[in-house]
């Protein structure tokens, strides 16, 4: 697999403990959401062809904050706080809770959403409530099954068939993929989504765009 020089170069910007310590709010920018120990980090390491862009933990949930990174001037890729399993008091999750609310629901650059779901364990009520709030910004939405090396590859299809026809009736731009880092599979494609979704021209980042959101192929790379 070649890798995608665009975003290998990403790079840490700022960090925002609230929507208005984020960058300004223009361009595109694609943010990953995710249940603790899902996957999150290692998905989007894979993806930048990185091993510490972002920074993995043996603490679930410990980063509280919104981390940007930027691919150019006007393109940039968001890691959100890890959801589910952090050793915090009720009011600080509600807490994270409104402010991962405000950046999905507010921020106008953001143009699409990956929700990162352990294959073994998808659709979690977290899971779902952030699908919802995706919804209501009407963004595209790609449901990255992770670990997907877990099952056997029959096994691994099932479930995501599984989980397309749960959102089936869902209303918006809804895809389902099957991912995994560790074999680096479904990396070429989900790049092919990301090249969509922040509009890339750039010329070393074409050879992707020929992968389409929809495509019942997702993770085959």
């Amino acid at each position: 697999m070649s890798m995608n020089p665009f975003y290998q170069r990403a790079h840490f910007l700022t960090a925002a403990s609230q929507l208005n310590q984020a960058p300004a709010d223009s361009g595109r920018e694609v943010a990953f959401a995710g249940r603790s120990n899902a996957g999150k980090s290692s998905a989007i390491n894979a993806l930048c062809h990185q091993k510490a862009l972002a920074r993995t933990s043996k603490t679930p949930g410990r980063t509280q904050q919104i981390i940007f990174f930027e691919l150019d001037d006007e393109r940039r890729l968001v890691d959100l706080p890890g959801y589910g399993y952090a050793k915090v008091s009720e009011a600080i999750k509600l807490q994270w809770q409104q402010h991962l609310a405000d950046y999905l629901e507010q921020r106008r650059s953001l143009v699409g959403l990956v929700i990162v779901m352990d294959i073994r364990h998808p659709l979690t009520d977290f899971d779902r409530q952030m699908l919802a709030w995706g919804k209501r910004g009407d963004m595209s939405i790609l449901l990255l099954l992770t670990k997907a090396d877990k099952l056997k590859r029959g096994a691994a299809q099932a479930t995501r068939l599984a989980v397309e026809r749960d959102v089936a009736a869902d209303t918006g731009r809804i895809s389902v993929g099957l991912f995994s880092a560790l074999e680096r599979q479904g990396v070429e494609s989900v790049q092919g989504i990301l090249d969509q979704w922040l509009e890339v021209t750039d010329g070393s980042a074409t050879a992707h765009l020929d992968a389409a959101v929809e495509s019942p192929l997702l993770g085959q790379d």
